[in-house]
């Protein structure tokens, strides 16, 4: 085994990591890629790989970033929406050995990836990861969608062509905008929602906006960026930044215009986004791990993630487990009992209104 930087991987392992994830056999996912590796590289240095060597090739790939005291963590960790290890079918290294071979005391991830058979028995939770299936086509997405969901397409649909006949301008949609001025406008919208909810504002980090930025210009067959905006006129209202493979659409980062709530152009926009992707090839639409209405009003299906670590025995492994631990039993406490995390969402939209006053 080797540790290198990300951009220190040759032609001949990115190829083999290619080769490795369509092996697999599951979900083209572009997380997983190397480009989304080198991507967050570039800003965060201390990303690394570990690369292992078999009878002259490469068989398995272990991207990380580590931090002080041999803190490690899943490469883009807070974004990535799919963690792990690509390895050769069959290559199983012990997960506290593979560890120690990367100078790794603790390896956290919050988003990895169903059938990481190496990191079995390290989750402590597990999630629902809705998805959109479209691989039979928009046309039979949209008929399951009234069969399940029959008020909210109805609601949906009726509210996009209010806005066609109320809109100064006309209604379009950009499945895959080029211009950074769209992107910029995404970013100020979702850093407002975040301020306006009580969340960190996840752009307020040079790292995240950076890593978006490049990404958007990024073009490759297993991980491009795509911006997507429904525009009134030359207005944009709504867009969605994520990454998609030959087969599979991650959606990312939502955001709309609040002056234009009452339309919903934020659901609007996800049936665009459904419908330009199974036109463009793509089976699946990923919305990502965590409860949302909208999620459960648009999806199929759920995929799983795991969230959790690894941690080797020894003192800086307890001192790792002592700040880890007791804050997320808090979070999972109130996760878990839907009328506190209510109370906890509202206060901490007080909080955000009450800074907004200030």
């Amino acid at each position: 085994m080797r540790i290198v930087r990300p951009g220190g991987l040759s032609e001949r392992e990115i190829e083999a990591w290619r080769e490795l994830r369509v092996k697999a056999g599951g979900p083209a996912n572009p997380f997983m890629e190397p480009e989304f590796t080198r991507a967050v590289a570039e800003v965060r240095p201390r990303s690394r790989v570990a690369v292992w060597w078999e009878d002259d090739e490469p068989v398995g790939f272990f991207p990380f970033e580590k931090g002080p005291l041999g803190r490690g963590r899943a490469i883009g960790y807070g974004v990535s929406d799919s963690q792990g290890a690509v390895l050769r079918p069959g290559l199983r290294p012990g997960a506290r050995a593979l560890l120690r071979a990367c100078g790794l005391t603790v390896w956290e991830f919050d988003n990895l990836e169903d059938g990481q058979t190496v990191f079995e028995g390290a989750a402590a939770e597990s999630f629902a990861s809705p998805v959109i299936d479209v691989g039979e086509g928009y046309a039979a997405y949209e008929a399951l969608l009234r069969a399940q969901s029959p008020k909210f397409l109805k609601t949906t649909l009726a509210k996009e062509r209010r806005l066609g006949r109320q809109a100064d301008g006309e209604v379009r949609f950009v499945f895959d905008e080029r211009d950074p001025a769209a992107l910029d406008t995404l970013m100020e919208w979702k850093s407002a929602q975040y301020r306006r909810t009580g969340r960190g504002d996840r752009f307020a980090q040079g790292w995240i906006t950076g890593l978006v930025r490049r990404l958007h210009e990024l073009r490759t067959p297993g991980c491009s960026g795509v911006l997507s905006v429904l525009y009134v006129g030359d207005r944009p209202i709504a867009a969605h930044f994520g990454l998609r493979s030959a087969t599979v659409l991650s959606c990312w980062f939502p955001a709309y215009d609040p002056e234009f709530a009452k339309y919903s152009p934020g659901l609007v926009l996800h049936l665009r986004m459904a419908e330009a992707a199974a036109a463009a090839g793509i089976g699946m639409l990923d919305l990502g791990r965590g409860a949302a209405e909208y999620k459960d009003s648009l999806k199929t299906g759920e995929s799983t993630v795991y969230e959790g670590a690894v941690v080797r025995p020894g003192a800086l492994g307890a001192l790792h487990w002592l700040r880890r631990e007791p804050p997320l039993r808090v979070h999972r406490f109130i996760r878990t009992r839907p009328a506190l995390a209510a109370r906890g969402r509202a206060a901490l939209n007080t909080l955000a209104r009450l800074r907004g006053h200030r």
